[in-house]
């Protein structure tokens, strides 16, 4: 694999990356950060002459997507950190995003321009309005051309229906709808209008004291505009159709796991929480993330998952240090590779696994600034327990634990993986012989 790019800089608390997302063509990579940024990256054309550069992404555009707001009734700052960010399928020759922070959704347009208008009647080439005494002949407006410009254009914003912090937002496959979901509720906006959405599932209780669980993520079918499913604190994942009803508070599957009474601990709801699901691009698998695991369940069998990946269960022994540094609620997020035959998620000490479904083999690769010169290939890292660490391992307890993979992206059709690692945006990419 290869290391094509990365940021250099001390870490500030506003550049922490928070959420990486490929355009439906893989040629585009946004990553959003704390400080409310937008960061696009563009895939560069093969030339004739270097046929091998292929494949590097360059920044295209940055944008302000969000700022910090105060909620003055509630006495609230909302941050403005990018939560998630999801493309529109290219329509033209501009590109659509969504991004959101905890409370607002907006739709971005980013387009070039290399030409620009001039020649007016009514005005002069700086703008001013001309004196009408002046202007004796009629003049033809021509398009010269200019350096190139890339513009991002905020062109909607869905404000004002969330209570609580949305975590994920969710393009419908007609691309005419979108679900933006937080703790307790997921509204269904229409990408045309901004000042109604509809909720379509409140789990919100009368008394707030009986609250019991938490949504934690939600997302459209690929191919199915009415079916999504939704992920809970408690580890279950609930998958409604919007044909049954408009309130889908009623699940048309259930999926979950049951517990095995013989690794009952403490911790054992905290590390049930699913951080992320995710549909295959197939449709018929869905993943999910918990804090120790990766699980492929098939959408025709509720009772227990397919399969069960373990990512860093050597955490298991320490899950009480983990508690008390309050790690245990990191939210990992995982992917589908574009033919779903491999699924990446992240770990401590800027780890990151990959699971290959077909062979059942899994590795362990690190994204460091010391193994990051463009082509250097990854080594497979070790994790050892206990016991004699042999040269090339790590011992569980020297893992640096505030070094965490949270967020990842996969190219839709090719191995090309991007990582975030704090504030540096890692992309490698299979071996080109």
């Amino acid at each position: 694999m290869h290391l094509l790019e990365e940021d250099q800089g001390r870490c500030v608390k506003a550049d922490i990356i928070s959420t990486v997302e490929f355009n439906p063509t893989g040629e585009l990579l946004a990553t959003g950060d704390k400080g409310g940024r937008v960061v696009v990256f563009q895939r560069e054309q093969e030339s004739k002459n270097q046929p091998h550069r292929r494949g590097e992404y360059n920044v295209y555009s940055t944008f302000q997507s969000h700022e910090p707001e105060f909620d003055y009734l509630k006495s609230l700052e909302i941050e403005e950190k990018i939560n998630k960010i999801r493309w529109l399928p290219q329509q033209n020759a501009a590109y659509f995003l969504l991004s959101t922070n905890d409370k607002t959704v907006k739709l971005w347009k980013i387009s070039e321009r290399d030409k620009r208008p001039e020649g007016y009647n009514l005005k002069d080439e700086d703008g001013r309005i001309r004196d009408p005494a002046t202007i004796t002949a009629l003049r033809v407006p021509v398009l010269q051309p200019m350096d190139l410009m890339v513009e991002a254009t905020p062109r909607r914003v869905f404000s004002n229906a969330h209570t609580y912090h949305i975590n994920s937002i969710s393009v419908s496959n007609d691309y005419e709808t979108y679900m933006s979901t937080d703790d307790l509720r997921i509204n269904l906006w229409n990408l045309e209008i901004t000042n109604q959405s509809f909720n379509i599932v409140d789990i919100k209780p009368a008394n707030m004291e009986e609250l019991t669980e938490v949504i934690t993520a939600a997302e459209f079918h690929p191919n199915q505009c009415n079916t999504f499913i939704y992920s809970s604190s408690k580890g279950s994942i609930r998958l409604c159709d919007m044909r049954a009803s408009a309130l889908c508070d009623n699940h048309s599957k259930f999926f979950e796991e049951p517990e095995d009474p013989s690794n009952r601990s403490f911790f054992s709801e905290i590390i049930s929480s699913i951080s992320d699901v995710k549909f295959s691009h197939s449709g018929r698998y869905l993943m999910t993330r918990d804090y120790l695991t990766v699980k492929v369940w098939d959408l025709n069998m509720e009772s227990k998952p397919l399969e069960t990946y373990q990512v860093h269960d050597y955490l298991r022994s320490k899950l009480c240090s983990l508690y008390e540094n309050d790690c245990i609620f990191d939210k990992f997020e995982c992917v589908w590779n574009g033919s779903d035959s491999v699924i990446m998620t992240g770990s401590y000490n800027n780890f990151f696994r990959m699971f290959d479904r077909n062979t059942k083999r899994d590795v362990t690769l690190e994204a460091s600034r010391e193994n990051s010169k463009p082509r250097a290939i990854l080594k497979p890292r070790k994790v050892c327990v206990g016991g004699k660490r042999r040269k090339d391992e790590i011992s569980v307890d020297s893992l640096d634990f505030s070094k965490k993979i949270l967020h990842t992206a996969w190219h839709p059709s090719e191995n090309i993986i991007a990582v975030a690692a704090t504030n540096n945006l890692y992309i490698f990419q299979d071996k080109v012989n």
